[in-house]
């Protein structure tokens, strides 16, 4: 009963967090491809998914250490999507929200919950 009662919550709780994705997303593995002429395996770019509902999340992290000059910060960026979705760490994942795309890199592992998953992304070194 009370299992119950915290699924349909969670239930809730995810199509709430699910009107919040105001972006889409295209997510590129590399996966080894067989050449059927010449028989060799290689490494090759493959969309995985297109078009996923998702939303950036930013945020600021100052570092500890302060120096003469100014205290050092960094961005954080995170992507929020379905906990169904599958991405391996790793993956590019090109985003659009507010009709702005940028690229980025996987830099870990999804933390996935009951109503979403979040990854923390790098900007793309060739859009920096």
């Amino acid at each position: 009963m009370i299992s119950d009662a915290i699924k349909k919550m969670q239930a809730m709780a995810r199509k709430a967090q699910e009107e919040t994705y105001d972006g889409k997303c295209t997510v590129t593995e590399f996966q080894p491809i067989k050449d059927s002429r010449t028989k060799i395996t290689s490494e090759k770019e493959v969309v995985v998914l297109e078009d996923e509902p998702c939303r950036l999340s930013y945020s600021n992290v100052s570092a500890v250490d302060q120096t003469e000059a100014a205290a050092k910060t960094a961005q954080v960026t995170k992507l929020f999507l379905s906990p169904d979705t599958q991405i391996k760490s790793g993956s590019k994942i090109a985003v659009t929200q507010a009709g702005i795309t940028r690229a980025y890199e996987c830099s870990g592992v999804p933390a996935v919950y009951p109503t979403h998953q979040e990854i923390v992304l790098t900007l793309s070194e060739r859009y920096a």
